[in-house]
């Protein structure tokens, strides 16, 4: 008899999702591990490869082509040589749940990382996603898609509840809860080894610092740190970092409003290396995200030392557990009010030691050994478990 096989099915490659398309290696590699084959397919760029962007203009329209036409297509052909065999068709991320229409039902499951652009499309506010007329039409497509799904691993409770609340009634026992693992090696780096990588930063002179991960979508909420930074100005001396995105030009101008320009920087699109020693050398980790599907960041950051201060909205204190300090990220006032408990005597290392203690429930074995009860697998006896 064939070994069982799994065929996860990725993201398109133009549209540079890089947090979906990491998250598929992990879940690949994983699977691996635990003993089982696994392929990959993702859409090929046949006509979005002749254009810049896929995200706006004509390239947008040709990606549409390949994802929602000629991949499709493809699909559909490709699974019926296993129509046979032992094998289990996984789709990594929920925006591409229309694919369910062209994989056998029973044999198929999908990750949804969050609803958030769903929720958006239809008018909730909390979701902090607002949709043009054409994404409101391509969300309720993908929603209509998502209701369907045989089996489904939610990230978290709160999306779980999200998706409760979208289908009007109890989701089905054969969706469950499995929180994302790790998708790399985050871990506390050595002082000396930090203190070399923060040299080509502009905190190379060792000035204390708020460091935020992530991008500049509004629901990430930079403003409000901004703000914390400027009722902190007087006590502090450090500045904030934004790692990732750049800081957009309605921030820039707020914080020059604030008189705060030398006292904010942007680390862009930092190394992986260099993201560690981000972590490792900062003061805190604020997060304070009006909206979020899981939210990997803050956990990244307790595994690498840092304390964390992030939104009390859910999913981030069912995520962080006890090793972070939670206020109303509407609030500019509580985090500073937050970050003032942090220097009491003590309270730093708590959090830290606490933050470390967090991070073992995200082993990426444990989130495999899930998605294999999820299909009435088992971990191969003879592989080996590797935790990272």
């Amino acid at each position: 008899m064939p070994a069982h096989r799994f065929i996860l099915i990725g993201n398109y490659q133009q549209d540079r999702q890089e947090s979906m398309q990491r998250f598929t290696h992990m879940l690949a590699i994983g699977l691996q591990e635990a003993g089982y084959e696994v392929d990959v397919w993702t859409p090929a760029a046949y006509l979005g490869r002749w254009s810049r962007s896929t995200v706006q203009g004509i390239g947008k329209w040709l990606g549409y082509v390949d994802k929602w036409v000629l991949f499709p297509i493809l699909l559909r052909w490709n699974a019926r040589k296993y129509k046979e065999q032992p094998v289990t068709f996984h789709i990594c991320d929920h925006s591409n749940a229309p694919y369910l229409a062209h994989l056998p039902a029973a044999q198929t499951g999908i990750t949804c990382h969050d609803i958030l652009a769903i929720r958006g499309a239809l008018g909730y506010a909390d979701a902090y996603c607002p949709a043009t007329r054409m994404g409101k039409l391509l969300q309720r497509w993908i929603g209509s898609h998502l209701k369907q799904a045989h089996k489904l691993a939610a990230d978290s409770a709160e999306t779980l509840r999200h998706l409760g609340e979208y289908m009007g009634e109890q989701v089905p026992d054969t969706w469950r809860v499995i929180h994302a693992g790790f998708n790399g090696d985050f871990s506390r780096i050595s002082a000396d080894r930090a203190g070399t990588l923060m040299q080509a930063t502009p905190l190379r002179d060792g000035r204390p610092f708020l460091l935020h991960v992530g991008s500049s979508l509004p629901r990430k909420n930079r403003k409000m740190l901004v703000d914390m930074l400027s009722l902190l100005a007087d006590e502090w001396p450090g500045v904030v970092c934004f790692a990732g995105q750049p800081i957009d030009a309605t921030l820039a101008r707020h914080i020059e409003s604030l008189g705060l320009t030398d006292r904010v920087i942007s680390v862009v699109k930092p190394s992986h290396e260099l993201l560690l020693a981000l972590y490792r050398t900062s003061e805190a980790f604020v997060f304070p995200s009006l909206s979020e599907g899981f939210g990997w960041p803050p956990v990244e950051a307790q595994a690498c030392g840092a304390p964390v201060i992030a939104s009390q909205i859910e999913p981030m204190p069912e995520v962080c557990g006890e090793g972070a300090l939670f206020a109303d990220p509407h609030s500019p006032e509580a985090f500073a009010d937050a970050f003032r408990t942090l220097q009491q005597p003590g309270k730093r290392e708590v959090l830290i030691r606490a933050g470390y203690a967090n991070g073992e429930r995200f082993r990426v074995s444990d989130m495999v050994d899930a998605y294999l009860d999820l299909y009435g697998l088992v971990r191969k006896p003879e592989t080996v478990v590797y935790d990272r």
